[in-house]
């Protein structure tokens, strides 16, 4: 079982604006900020849209 370290300095992750889980970007990313699978979701909207 491999465990990666924890640093006190690492930053927060920011939360989905839709749905409030976790997401991958750092919590001083500007803009809207999406979990996985909203963001696939949000992609999948704009690509039909025309």
């Amino acid at each position: 079982m491999t465990q990666t370290p924890t640093s006190p300095d690492t930053e927060p992750l920011a939360d989905c604006v839709l749905c409030g889980e976790p997401t991958e970007h750092p919590a001083s990313t500007r803009g809207a900020t999406y979990c996985p699978v909203c963001e696939w979701q949000e992609a999948q909207r704009t690509a039909c849209s025309g």
